[in-house]
């Protein structure tokens, strides 16, 4: 997964909480559950207009009907399999540049 230097530097802020998860649980060193991830949009009093899986399907949205990205390079960033079988069996590359650029442009987005 290809990531923005926003990004990078969030990760940066919180190594070392864990050695297994990049956003462990604070209690139990466990990755974050849904529920866990609910209580945060409760406790930021958003969790009426947003739910957990609604984040991929925001940057699905914005990905296909704001940007010129190709649609197999948007589906690939949320790790959806793109094309037949026949066609995934002789795709050799993961586009890694392609879907860097995709989301340097999503960071600048989301920063506004």
């Amino acid at each position: 997964m290809p990531l923005s230097d926003e990004a990078l530097s969030i990760l940066a802020e919180v190594a070392g909480l864990s050695e297994d998860w990049v956003f462990p649980n604070i209690d139990t060193r466990e990755p974050l559950s849904n529920a866990a991830m609910m209580a945060v949009l409760k406790r930021m009093e958003v969790h009426h207009e947003a739910v957990v899986h609604g984040f991929r399907s925001t940057f699905r949205d914005w990905a296909g009907e704001t940007t010129s990205h190709p649609r197999d390079i948007v589906e690939m960033s949320i790790g959806h399999a793109v094309g037949s079988i026949v066609e995934r069996a002789y795709r050799r590359r993961d586009a890694l540049d392609r879907r860097r650029v995709l989301m340097a442009d999503w960071a600048f987005f989301l920063a506004g």
